[in-house]
């Protein structure tokens, strides 16, 4: 069995009031940007009143950060009207250590998977 090497960004987003249509708006702009990168496993919103969230999940840690440079300008423009309101990063421990220097400035909360789990 390969070595699962799948990141998951887990960011929280709380809509600023009266925001939510201009964020649902948005919504297909990020999954055009997204649905022809390579490294991409999953990538779909959910909502919960004003509070959104992006379900989201990658080969490796280089994925990753390819998806967050493509989708960059978009985020800038996004945090005009909503909060990044928590930001978790799910991993292998190698692709963890990837990934904390360059994602500093998002301040996410890392989450180092225990090896033994299963993917298919």
């Amino acid at each position: 069995m390969a070595a699962d090497t799948v990141c998951t960004l887990v960011p929280y987003f709380k809509v600023h009031p009266g925001q939510l249509a201009a964020f649902r708006a948005g919504v297909p702009a990020y999954i055009e940007r997204t649905k022809n990168e390579r490294g991409c496993v999953h990538y779909a919103f959910s909502f919960d009143g004003d509070n959104a969230h992006c379900r989201e999940g990658y080969d490796d840690a280089a994925a990753l950060l390819a998806h967050l440079d493509n989708v960059g300008a978009l985020l800038q423009e996004t945090l005009k009207i909503a909060d990044l309101a928590r930001l978790e990063v799910h991993g292998p421990a190698a692709e963890i250590e990837k990934l904390r220097g360059p994602m500093a400035g998002l301040k996410p909360q890392f989450f180092v998977l225990e090896p033994g789990g299963i993917r298919r």
